[in-house]
């Protein structure tokens, strides 16, 4: 048996600081929307099962511990998110307080000669 034949692929992306926090604080965006789907889907099946009325106490019981094991998932995530978002937002305030003291140094810096024109990249 050979191994598999992975070609070299080396993309360059380039990405700023602002982009990369954007990137993240949209991933938690998502991951939260992917949850609210997930808690709309057992609500439904709550509602299916009150809708039958052919419906036991077993079958009450089971849904029910079913339901609270995806909730307890869910809160699981929920806390990661939390976490994750605090730490994006720690970045953020990271990189805007960097930004602030690196234009307070140039404008104590008499040889510092800032542009009138604004750069566009």
């Amino acid at each position: 048996m050979s191994l598999p034949n992975i070609p070299n692929i080396t993309p360059i992306i380039t990405l700023t600081r602002q982009e990369s926090i954007t990137l993240l604080l949209s991933s938690i965006a998502l991951e939260e929307i992917a949850l609210s789907h997930i808690l709309n889907a057992e609500g439904e099946k709550i509602q299916r099962l009150l809708q039958n009325e052919a419906v036991t106490l077993d079958d009450m019981l089971h849904i029910n511990r079913s339901v609270e094991r995806t909730l307890r998932n869910i809160i699981k995530n929920q806390m990661l998110l939390q976490m994750k978002l605090e730490d994006v937002l720690d970045l953020e305030h990271r990189t805007s307080r960097d930004e602030d003291e690196e234009e307070d140094e140039d404008d104590d810096d008499p040889n510092c000669h800032k542009s009138e024109e604004p750069y566009d990249e």
